[in-house]
């Protein structure tokens, strides 16, 4: 995916969950390229890239994407886009709903997420 097809994800994603802060990402062409760059300045986006050659910078990415790698992408034949499509929302719910997580306290993601939403809306200057 290219720096503008990112840029069209992050705007969809901000319609359902506004915009972030911060973006940390690795330095990847389409994360640091200029289709990134102008999206975030017009959107007051700060772009914040780890060192090179540091993935620990940003080891909770890595470890998903580990895990994403090993517990379905390696385990399935993908025939069809849709077919693929179908078994990584399966696994991503499964990740997000139903598999706890000791980093946040015993919490699923999706738990965490709505806790962080409730809290916001509580106190926004939270």
């Amino acid at each position: 995916i290219a720096g503008h097809g990112v840029t069209r994800v992050l705007d969809r994603l901000a319609i359902r969950r506004g915009l972030p802060q911060v973006i940390r990402t690795d330095n990847g062409k389409e994360f640091c390229g200029k289709a990134m760059v102008a999206w975030a300045h017009a959107r007051g986006v700060q772009l914040r890239l780890i060192q090179p050659g540091k993935p620990n910078q940003n080891a909770y990415v890595e470890s998903f994407n580990g895990r994403l790698r090993d517990e379905c992408l390696n385990e399935h034949w993908f025939p069809t886009l849709p077919h693929a499509r179908t078994e990584i929302e399966r696994w991503r719910r499964e990740y997000n709903e139903e598999r706890p997580k000791k980093a946040i306290g015993g919490m699923t993601p999706s738990a965490y997420a709505q806790q962080l939403a409730n809290a916001a809306i509580i106190n926004p200057g939270f």
